[in-house]
């Protein structure tokens, strides 16, 4: 006992000088709270770089690999699945080079100095996967998807639904679950259930009244600066400079004076706030589908590293 007693009050230290921390530093707790994984539905989404995640990806080449092979597919016998795992099939021409990506954190932009050269554009795109182009029968017949005159078979054999790809995710996962609609949307996948979770708890919390006080107090601030917009949404998705490539020096005001308004009013933390109870909330209704969906994720992973193990 004398020994965990110190590890106990240490932890505890931490944590609070965490939380000191965060408490004198609103852009550093706007920047923590700006995030997914802030919010507790992500819990139920495995982490991309996770080792878990990383196993599956590997061993979906490896079964997929099996598969271009048993489709006729000769050269697929000396593919590398170490090089491929953390990529995913396009076709030809499909690569428009990194670019840029709009912001995509839960709240917008919040940090000023970012916004002040790169508008409300993402200069950290997302690199956990990355495309990579395969000739058209190939690139059919990995994802089962088809261009308008493509075969569905190669080299005489039917190519399976979802390619050779997506029947090595059901070998992995076992079937798929049931669809969800989010907004008239039919959403697929591993996790449905989590997605339209986050939708729903994400229009329940934006007609939250603390929410709508939180869009007023923003707003007041941008009108101050010069600028008119109900709610940052609207601000980041004006269509002065949506989709126009490198941002104008008026996206970059505007961008900035919506992050130093978001500091300003409290406004990542107020909103956030409000989101993580409605996601709570819905947790608790549905906990018992959430861990039945989390506990076929571990065996997926379990089955993942059989795979691997068994890969010759």
């Amino acid at each position: 006992m004398r020994k965990v007693l110190p590890l106990a009050l240490t932890g505890l230290f931490a944590l609070t000088a965490c939380q000191l921390a965060d408490h004198a530093d609103p852009a550093g707790e706007a920047r923590r709270l700006d995030t997914m994984a802030a919010l507790p539905l992500y819990a139920y989404i495995p982490d991309p770089a996770s080792d878990g995640v990383r196993a599956v990806n590997r061993a979906q080449w490896i079964l997929g690999k099996k598969c271009m092979v048993g489709l006729g597919f000769a050269g697929f016998a000396m593919l590398d699945t170490k090089a491929v795992e953390s990529t995913y099939p396009v076709r030809p021409g499909a690569l428009t080079g990194e670019g840029s990506s709009r912001d995509d954190s839960p709240y917008g932009v919040v940090d000023p100095d970012v916004t002040s050269e790169h508008g409300y554009d993402n200069p950290k795109p997302d690199t956990s996967t990355q495309p990579q182009e395969w000739p058209d029968d190939q690139y059919a017949a990995l994802t089962g998807t088809f261009a308008s005159g493509d075969s569905r078979f190669a080299h005489g054999h039917r190519i399976p639904g979802g390619g050779c790809l997506g029947q090595a995710m059901r070998k992995i996962y076992g079937p798929e679950p049931k669809a969800e609609k989010a907004n008239g949307v039919k959403l697929t996948g591993s996790y449905p259930l989590v997605f339209r979770l986050w939708y729903e708890s994400h229009k329940k919390a934006s007609n939250d009244p603390a929410w709508k006080k939180a869009d007023r107090a923003w707003s007041a601030c941008m009108k101050k600066k010069g600028f008119s917009y109900p709610d940052p949404d609207k601000a980041a998705i004006d269509s002065h400079w949506l989709g126009r490539g490198t941002p104008s020096d008026e996206e970059k005001k505007t961008a900035t004076a919506d992050a130093r308004c978001k500091l300003d009013t409290g406004y990542v933390q107020a909103v956030q706030s409000v989101e993580a109870r409605a996601q709570k909330t819905l947790i608790g209704e549905n906990k018992q589908k959430l861990e039945a969906m989390r506990a076929a994720v571990d065996r997926a992973v379990r089955t993942a590293r059989t795979v691997i193990a068994q890969e010759k």
